[in-house]
């Protein structure tokens, strides 16, 4: 749990809450005393879909997951 005053959390909020992991607790305190809290809310979405990756870096054989001949007498 991360505590800030008041005048901290008026000059940096924008950092204060992107340095926050959802669920985690920013406490914002005036005169030494808790006045509130914000908590980072848990992700809803994912910023992209599994398989839209549009420029792979990479080629994969077909037979990628084939036995390979050198491991022949360990598969058994």
């Amino acid at each position: 749990m991360t505590t800030v005053t008041l005048e901290q959390a008026q000059a940096n909020l924008p950092d204060l809450l992107v340095r926050l992991q959802p669920g985690e607790e920013l406490v914002i305190t005036a005169g030494g005393q808790p006045l509130a809290r914000v908590t980072k809310a848990e992700r809803t979405s994912w910023p992209c879909k599994a398989g839209s990756y549009k420029k792979p870096g990479f080629w994969m054989s077909p037979d990628f997951d084939a036995p390979l001949d050198d491991f022949e007498e360990y598969m058994g």
